[in-house]
């Protein structure tokens, strides 16, 4: 079996021909799904065909592919008569993916760490590297326009670059989707109520143990950091649903 690690791409890389009207839909796709992701739509909102042209300053057709191709990978919502929306998020939707996450990603480290290269410690090492070197910006450490996105790409690349090696094209697109669903998830937890957690670490840990060749702890690091994220942002959904009750409860107490 051929081990050669996938090439790591933010997912921005695609250039098809100039001119063409795959070029377009292809545009729309990537700007579109990266406003997802950055939640630049709410949860359930309706996407209306001739206001995202609008927004991307293309024709409808483009934007209609663009909406087919994202809703095939569950990006978007499609009904039949309704049309696209932004899909609504879950506790209960997440922890579906975090615990397929931790199957799909943990057999491809596991693969990629039997099966060790030169080019694959390499690309651990320098992703590791970037992402360090990326400071991740708090709540009080951002100012206006400001966003994590560089973090995000550099995060995305070292843990791509951690399965590069698991030898199956099918597995390692598999973990690209289950990636970016989870990203929609880590933008819900708002940056000035996240708890500040040593991430630097526990990436230190996946990789030193992935370069150390003991799979079945590098494995067992990546586990647990997709559930301690999964355990915050449930910690954080239970804590803004007491808040609205509490602020329900005071507004029944001064209208009584």
């Amino acid at each position: 079996m051929d081990h050669t690690p996938f090439p790591i791409t933010d997912g921005s890389d695609v250039a098809p021909r100039e001119g063409s009207k795959a070029t377009a839909a292809t545009l729309v796709y990537r700007e579109l799904k990266r406003d997802l992701l950055r939640r630049s739509f709410a949860a359930g909102q309706r996407l209306l065909i001739e206001q995202i042209a609008e927004r991307y300053g293309v024709g409808t057709n483009p934007v209609r592919e663009a909406l087919n191709r994202l809703a095939a990978e569950r990006m978007v919502d499609r009904e039949d008569q309704r049309g696209f929306s932004v899909p609504i998020l879950s506790t209960e939707h997440f922890r579906e993916i975090v615990k397929t996450r931790c199957w799909l990603e943990g057999r491809a480290l596991t693969e990629s760490v039997r099966n060790p290269t030169e080019a694959w410690e390499d690309g651990i090492v320098l992703s590791l590297h970037r992402l360090l070197r990326t400071p991740f910006l708090f709540g009080q450490d951002i100012e206006d326009g400001e966003d994590n996105q560089k973090w995000e790409v550099r995060h995305r690349e070292f843990h791509l670059a951690l399965i590069a090696n698991c030898g199956s094209q099918w597995l390692f697109r598999f973990c690209e989707e289950m990636m970016d669903q989870a990203e929609r998830y880590r933008y819900i937890s708002d940056t000035k109520s996240y708890p500040r957690r040593n991430s630097d670490d526990e990436h230190r840990r996946i990789a030193e143990a992935a370069i150390a060749g003991q799979a079945d702890l590098a494995a067992a690091h990546l586990i647990d950091q997709y559930e301690l994220t999964l355990e915050l942002y449930e910690s954080k959904v239970t804590t803004e649903t007491a808040d609205d009750a509490d602020t329900e409860t005071g507004k029944t107490k001064e209208n009584s």
